[in-house]
């Protein structure tokens, strides 16, 4: 295989591994609670499989990735979800499309197949068809779960696919811009879903009877689960401008970015009731009674939607910055040092980020909505490997 590297600024020259695709180069063993089977990934051509450096915010150690592109002109791809056999469900916001994408491949990469379509959803602005979360136990009731939009709310739905949709939740506030549409099961059962407040005051992310500026947890009834702060209310957390993408490390700790505030993009640490602060704090402040983000960035340099975690690295995909970041967090929920930033400027916007089955990370861009800048494969579904023994086991 030709191999071409890079250098990466702040960051040590960083050559290609194969993602996993030979024997050679494994980075060793899945983890044990690792669910379904890697996809069937083509080999990379020889500019596909080039490393970059991670960049180094902070003149810290470096990481070595790998990229494939896996599959190619997709239109605003959203929301990423596994089925037990490796494959990949992807949402595209404006056409209502579900597309499977694995894990047969060819020459181009992953086949990419349509196998549902939300003919309810009525896209605009930020609205449409976006985060999708697979049932825990798919293997028998075959129910995907999503967030989509229609022309007066936000709404979370479950169907098989190509069947049609029942809505379990409705009325979610729906927002031209600051939309929400995070979706996914946490490790203990329940549904989370992530919405936008969608207003110029913030009132919505302050009010606690509005489902807007939320993350709100609910059974797969849509029903407000147990042990939730308000044992009538689905509210698990407030105070959020709009959260794109939530996620847990193997601790349990949840994840969730922040975007479109005036001033900070934000990743934060969720914790049962806690309050984030939007409209009263725009990043870190001093009200005890709001709680900090663990990190954030400047607006230009995040704009972020899409996490995924592994080991101990969180990992946050960003529109108006164009990369990814990489957070090294520690025992007690902690940035170790300062992120480190993959991808930058090269894909354009980069809006999901999903863990795949096989401890990769999938990572789509946003090039063909109206902020973006497509070029001619855009838009694409893209996978990173790390040579540390962390994403990419294989």
């Amino acid at each position: 295989m030709i191999v071409r590297s890079r250098r990466a600024r702040g960051a040590t020259v960083a050559l290609a591994a194969t993602l996993g695709l030979a024997t050679a180069c494994s980075f060793g063993p899945p983890d044990p609670d690792q669910q379904g089977a890697p996809p069937n990934l083509p080999a990379p051509s020889a500019e596909e499989s080039a490393g970059a450096g991670a960049e180094d915010q902070g003149g810290g150690g470096s990481q070595e990735v790998a990229i494939t592109v896996l599959a190619k002109d997709l239109d605003v791809p959203w929301g990423m979800a596994f089925l037990p056999d490796g494959s990949g469900l992807v949402t595209e916001r404006d056409t209502g499309r579900i597309l499977k994408v694995g894990p047969e491949s060819d020459a181009n990469g992953l086949t990419v197949t349509q196998v549902h379509r939300l003919t309810e959803v009525k896209p605009a602005g930020d609205g449409g068809l976006l985060g999708i979360a697979v049932s825990p136990k798919y293997k028998t009731d075959k129910l995907v779960y999503v967030y989509y939009s229609t022309a007066t709310d936000n709404r979370v739905g479950k169907l098989t696919l190509g069947g049609k949709v029942q809505p379990i939740l409705t009325g979610i506030p729906r927002s031209r811009d600051f939309n929400g549409g995070a979706l996914a099961f946490g490790p203990d059962g329940f549904l989370y879903a992530g919405t936008g407040d969608g207003t110029a005051t913030g009132a919505q992310a302050q009010n606690p009877k509005s489902l807007g500026g939320k993350i709100l947890r609910m059974t797969v009834a849509g029903k407000p689960a147990p042990g939730n702060p308000v044992k009538a209310s689905l509210v698990w957390s407030s105070g959020h401008r709009n959260v794109q993408g939530i996620a847990w490390d193997k601790t349990k700790r949840m994840y969730a970015s922040e975007s479109g505030q005036r001033r900070s993009g934000e990743l934060n640490v969720i914790a049962k009731g806690k309050n984030y602060g939007w409209p009263r704090a725009d990043g870190a402040g001093s009200d005890t009674k709001l709680t900090n983000p663990v990190f954030s960035w400047p607006v230009a340099e995040s704009g972020c939607s899409g996490v995924a975690t592994f080991e101990q690295t969180v990992a946050n995909a960003c529109l108006l910055g164009k990369r990814v970041y990489l957070l090294t967090i520690t025992e007690n929920g902690t940035v170790l040092g300062t992120p480190q930033s993959v991808l930058t400027g090269e894909y354009g916007r980069l809006r999901g980020l999903v863990a795949a089955p096989d401890g990769s990370l999938w990572a789509g861009t946003s090039n063909q909505e109206d902020d973006g800048d497509p070029g001619p494969e855009d838009d694409r579904i893209i996978r990173l490997v790390f040579s540390d023994g962390g994403a990419g086991r294989s």
